[in-house]
């Protein structure tokens, strides 16, 4: 494949070569910062509440900063974003507001409307929506209605205060292009949408991440300084000199970023200055709060304008490593070419042949994981222990949250599930995020997965951190199959393997295999209990706690999980022999290990117990393992179920050729070993090319699961396979123990479960990371079958088709729920009629968390563009016109 040449291409290249540097810069900057487990303190490790909303403004962060689209520096020294003031709200709009984890009825979430627009993968061009109300924003409000809502309520939005009513909002793009990697152009534009005018303060603020405040006395740092009225120099140590340049004559504003303890604690303040000052001059006219002499750490140009209807505000600033003469000469210029680049880069992307509105999605979808980047801080040892020049923390800290983790110093630029809801990362979401962003960035995907394999992150007894609530949670092993996924992407892109990358992931993948099998498999009996998986409230028990029953849980998806992660590693292994012969060895460890786990899953031994396979149902199952030793099998159909499917790979046979020790010992344990061979779907017998299949799922198993899987009434969905089984509606699975019933539903929408805090809900809707596994999965068996194997899709419908259209279909479901359909609609946004028809609303794309298994409206987090991005590379794949 030729590598597509453009000016986003050539940027890549340079950057990847360390040349230059075109990611120092990027919208690294958090859309929440309060709430985390990083800025806890508190005794109880009561994190929403330790460090709230009404303390953002006003108090200092210790890790990592947050801001309205903001940008930084890799190391966050430097921090510039918007903030905004309608002359009615309380307070600056500095930051996004949402709903704590128990003041939502449905846990946290953010009560805001934003757009990530567009970004280039340098950012050398990016572009943003937010939607900024002309009335006061009802802070109080959203908080008590959707406190007071139950978790069968739906939940109160922004939008259902009336307050967008006649388009009384200003819609706020911001974009930024780069001159150079160190000169950053920024364009405000500020469209008032209602019908009169309305009155708005545009701030862009400047400030330093607070790097003194947690050390001994002494400690220097920099302050900024107004050189005249519209230029800002701001040198800091390690970063350099750099220069603020402001369009027209605002009024510069400054200020400390320092606590305000006089407003939080009633302790006086060690400054006069601090962080809410900008906040409290324009919002309450205490121009006393402000630095008169125009220097500090924290700075804010101040421009204020009455904008009529329809009409547009810009605003126009440049932050450059060097001064400007005339800053703002070439300003619209640069924007020219920027965005020209940017579009001529994503025609290279986009698969020939996609409708403007598929094209649409996917733009959008790269921006949302562009612009997902943040700025991420955390010394697990210094914020177990403390700073030199703050109290100690609590003693039950020792006790507490990932206090077995104090090796984990992270101060990286990571891939976020969702600035907002999840400003942490989690590394299963991670693994998902590569595929997409190798679609565009294929550099910085393997420096994602490779950096939560290193020292810093991987735990010494090989685990992978999970994520900051509780590091130690076991999420699915997936790290393996996106390595050996963006491995062949990049392949593919550049023309040339990555062996290099390939070996340093594999190496340390084999010490979180092992950790695995140490850890999980409680009887050594390649039956893997695993725990939490990721997927929160799917079963009846919360996976994390002990069983009331007493025993443990042999989960189907453990082991499936493990079959998986076996067959990847066996995959990259076999690619590493072909280079060198040592790794043929190592490939044949994980075929043998692969051939006891799908024995031990399918084991026919005829007696309950013995398989997690059910004849009778033709479905894969949990078993309890209680402590008398007996087992009992938990009838739940649901997505555990179908996981088994993941567990499938192919062999080559001109692979086989050129590995001929591999294949003499392959052949050796065919011919030794029927007892286990008979397990695995197809070893021994070609398929098509001649190829061997590996798999957990035989013939005949999968005959039995596909049905129910392409049936409308069970797990089928117009928008991709549900979670849980749609049979569970009208027939709840039940399991009683001490007098109790635990009940098992079909809920399509939120959860009406408190597991997990009721912020997700696996029990019905739609999720993406699992569905994807599966249209690729579908396309590995078609690998092997070809057009001998055919499945009516949808059941009942007498449409039988290979397995690779069915895989196809599924895609084409997976897509339509952001495509306009023939009404003009798209499912994603549900009954919300102002952002289905108002052309200011409809094309603004929002890649949600999960959607609804009947209706394919969005749910959870709004902006969990990560592993949702993926329907950019089913969109690839697609090719046309999804129906």
């Amino acid at each position: 494949m030729t590598r597509p040449h453009t000016a986003e291409h050539e940027r890549l290249a340079i950057s990847a070569t360390r040349k230059a540097d075109w990611k120092h810069w990027g919208p690294y900057v958090s859309e929440r910062a309060w709430g985390t487990v990083r800025e806890d303190y508190s005794q109880g490790g009561t994190a929403w509440d330790y460090f709230p909303h009404d303390h953002a403004r006003s108090r200092t962060y210790r890790w990592n900063e947050d801001g309205l689209a903001g940008i930084c520096d890799r190391q966050q020294l430097v921090c510039f974003a918007v903030a905004l003031w309608n002359g009615r709200d309380p307070i600056l709009k500095e930051r996004l507001f949402g709903l704590t984890g128990s003041e939502g009825n449905h846990g946290e979430d953010v009560k805001e409307y934003y757009y990530y627009l567009d970004s280039t993968p340098t950012h050398s061009y990016m572009k943003m929506l937010y939607k900024y109300p002309q009335a006061e924003f009802p802070y109080a409000r959203l908080v008590e209605e959707n406190r007071r809502r139950g978790r069968e309520a739906p939940e109160f939005e922004l939008i259902d205060t009336g307050l967008f009513g006649e388009s009384r909002y200003f819609d706020v793009f911001v974009e930024y292009a780069k001159a150079d990697q160190e000169d950053i152009l920024c364009r405000i534009t500020v469209v008032n949408r209602g019908p009169d005018p309305a009155e708005i303060h545009v701030l862009p603020h400047l400030w330093y991440r607070n790097t003194w405040s947690w050390w001994k006395e002494g400690f220097e740092h920099s302050e900024m300084r107004a050189l005249d009225e519209a230029t800002i120099h701001a040198p800091r140590k390690r970063l350099g000199e750099r220069w603020l340049f402001c369009d027209g004559s605002p009024g510069l504003l400054f200020t400390e970023n320092e606590t305000n303890t006089e407003r939080l604690f009633g302790v006086p303040n060690n400054r006069p200055y601090v962080k809410d000052g900008i906040n409290d001059a324009i919002v309450h006219g205490q121009w006393d709060r402000v630095n008169p002499e125009r220097h500090g750490t924290k700075a804010a140009a101040h421009y204020r304008a009455t904008v009529a209807p329809g009409e547009t505000f810009i605003v126009r600033t440049r932050l450059a490593d060097r001064p400007h003469a005339s800053p703002f000469a070439d300003f619209d210029a640069i924007f020219d070419r920027r965005i020209r680049e940017a579009d001529e880069f994503y025609d290279t992307v986009h698969a020939p042949g996609l409708t403007e509105d598929e094209r649409l999605v996917q733009r959008q979808a790269f921006a949302g994981l562009m612009w997902s980047k943040q700025f991420y801080h955390y010394s697990v040892d210094h914020w177990l222990n403390g700073d030199p020049a703050t109290p100690p923390p609590p003693p039950s800290r020792r006790f507490g949250r990932n206090r077995d983790w104090a090796h984990v110093f992270n101060l990286d630029v990571i891939s976020m599930p969702d600035k907002w809801e999840y400003p942490w990362f989690a590394a299963w979401d991670l693994a998902f995020h590569t595929l997409p962003i190798a679609q565009i960035d294929p550099e910085f995907a393997k420096r994602q997965l490779i950096l939560m394999l290193r020292e810093w992150y991987m735990h010494p007894n090989g685990q992978i951190p999970a994520y900051e609530w509780q590091f130690g949670d076991v999420n699915p092993p997936v790290h393996a199959w996106a390595a050996w996924r963006v491995y062949k992407m990049d392949k593919k892109l550049n023309g040339k393997p990555d062996t290099l990358f390939l070996e340093r992931v594999f190496h340390k993948l084999l010490l979180n295999f092992t950790w695995w099998v140490n850890r999980k498999d409680t009887e050594g009996n390649n039956i893997f209990q695993g725990g939490f998986l990721g997927l929160d409230n799917i079963r009846v028990f919360d996976r994390r706690a002990p069983l009331p029953t007493g025993g443990y849980i042999e989960q189907a998806d453990g082991t499936a999980w493990m079959g998986m992660f076996c067959l990847n590693l066996l995959a990259i292994a076999l690619e590493l022999a072909r280079t060198d012969p040592a790794y043929e060895d190592v490939a044949t460890k994980f075929f043998e290990h692969f051939m006891y786990i799908a024995h031990a899953i399918n084991s026919l031994g005829g007696q309950e117990g013995d398989s997690l396979w059910d004849d009778d149902d033709g479905f894969f199952y949990d078993q309890l393992h209680l402590p008398d030793g007996k087992h009992q099998r938990l009838k739940v159909r649901s997505m555990v179920g179908l996981i088994p499917l993941f567990a499938v790979e192919t062999l080559e046979p001109d692979l086989l050729d050129k590995l001929p020790r591999f294949r003499r010992r392959m052949e050796w344990f065919i011919e030794n070993r029927p007892d286990l061979v008979a397990s695995v779907a197809s070893l021994v017998e070609p398929g098509e090319g001649g190829r061997r299949l590996l798999s957990l799922v035989d013939r005949i198993k999968l005959a039995y699961v596909l049905p129910r899987m392409f049936d409308g009434s069970q797990f089928f969905s117009d928008y991709g396979l549900r979670a849980l089984s749609k049979a569970h509606e009208h027939e709840p699975f039940v399991f009683r123990v001490d007098g109790h019933a635990l009940t098992v539903k079909y809920e399509p929408a939120e959860s009406t479960s408190g597991l997990f805090g009721g912020n997700s809900n696996w029990r019905g809707p739609i999720w993406f990371p699992l569905n994807y596994l599966m249209v690729e999965s579908l396309q590995k068996y078609h690998h092997y079958y070809g057009d001998s194997f055919k499945v009516e899709v949808p059941r009942y419908s007498e449409n039988w088709v290979t397995l690779n259209d069915a895989a196809a279909e599924l895609s084409r479901r997976l897509i339509r729920p952001f495509l306009r359909d023939a009404d003009g609609r798209r499912p994603v946004f549900g009954g919300v009629e102002l952002i289905q028809r108002d052309p200011h609303w409809r094309d603004y794309v929002l890649f949600y968390e999960y959607f609804h298994g009947d209706n394919g409206a969005g749910i959870g987090a709004s902006h969990q563009t990560g592993w949702t991005a993926l329907v950019a590379k089913l969109i690839s794949q697609s090719g046309g016109i999804v129906t």
